[in-house]
């Protein structure tokens, strides 16, 4: 399934420090496919790849929480536009 992690960070520069020293740690099996920001900095979409959404939250919440509020959601995939195939 592809994890969509919607967050809204509070410290640009260490939200994305900490995933990208983490990126070597994701959980097994897990592909990261997707990492964006707007242009302010605030706000930031991942799509990752794995057959466990807890997983993925968990990953996130280890490594960026304290930088940023995360929401989790299983993308529809059957419906997406672009979505890179899992």
């Amino acid at each position: 399934m592809h994890v969509m992690a919607v967050s809204t960070v509070s410290d640009n520069d260490k939200f994305w420090g900490s995933l990208k020293m983490a990126y070597g740690q994701l959980p097994k099996g897990a592909k990261w496919t997707l990492a964006v920001r707007s242009t302010d900095g605030t706000k930031a979409v991942n799509v990752i790849v794995h057959d466990s959404l807890d997983s993925v939250k968990s990953f996130f919440e280890e490594h960026a929480s304290p930088f940023g509020a995360t929401e989790y959601f299983e993308a529809d995939a059957a419906n997406a536009v672009g979505l890179p195939k899992g």
